[in-house]
């Protein structure tokens, strides 16, 4: 697959909040030279990154909860409608509260937090996460094992969501996808009525950032 066309996202575009499309992390040396260029230093990844796409997962939040400082940088490399989606390991129940802190430092960048579960239904982790995060948060539930079908109307009484669910009542969706963005998965997110949330599954190739360039091409025109 040949390298992704890099240009600048249109700042209207940006602006709007129906959509945004991006990848999971931006901190890949092996996406150069196909999206960063050639010789461009590592510490500009995210800044280059959030002037083509509109919002991107971090996993790092995943293995280790950064400083609250560390928030508050990333925030001031991005501009204004840009968006971070932190995950949160849904067994990681100590420090709830100091999660939750440390994301809002985000501020108006702050997109859902994808909270991944992998283990079996247990219907009574949800209720502890869904009462112990902070309420100013948007939460996506990223539940692999097929035990959690039919979750998802307490996940929209509670103003949260399934990841990938775009069949049932919900405030916003989130879907992660590691193929191209076909015209039917580009209908599908053309058709959503709420906000919707994008992203590609990172490879070693920079398969993702060319992904989601091509669904905010097709996904152009919508208002």
């Amino acid at each position: 697959m040949g390298p992704a066309t890099v240009t600048t996202l249109p700042e209207g575009l940006r602006e709007r909040s129906s959509l945004r499309v991006g990848t999971s992390g931006w901190s890949y040396p092996s996406w150069r030279p196909g999206f960063y260029p050639a010789g461009l230093d590592p510490s500009q990844f995210l800044a280059f990154y959030a002037g083509r796409l509109t919002t991107v997962e971090l996993n790092t939040t995943g293995y280790r909860l950064p400083a609250e400082d560390q928030f508050r940088r990333w925030g001031e490399q991005v501009p204004d409608g840009f968006e971070f989606a932190p995950k949160l390991p849904g067994h990681r129940l100590r420090g709830l509260d100091e999660f939750s802190a440390r994301a809002l430092a985000l501020g108006e960048r702050l997109g859902p937090v994808r909270v991944s579960l992998k283990n079996a239904r247990d219907e009574g982790l949800i209720e502890l996460l869904l009462g112990s995060l902070d309420r100013g948060l948007r939460l996506a539930f990223d539940l692999e094992h097929p035990s959690w079908e039919g979750i998802e109307q307490r996940l929209a009484e509670a103003g949260a969501v399934r990841v990938n669910d775009l069949e049932h009542p919900a405030t916003f969706r989130y879907l992660r996808r590691r193929e191209p963005p076909d015209e039917d998965f580009a209908a599908k997110v053309r058709a959503a009525t709420e906000p919707v949330y994008v992203y590609f599954r990172h490879e070693d190739e920079p398969t993702a950032p060319e992904h989601a360039l091509r669904l905010l091409e097709r996904c152009g025109s919508q208002s």
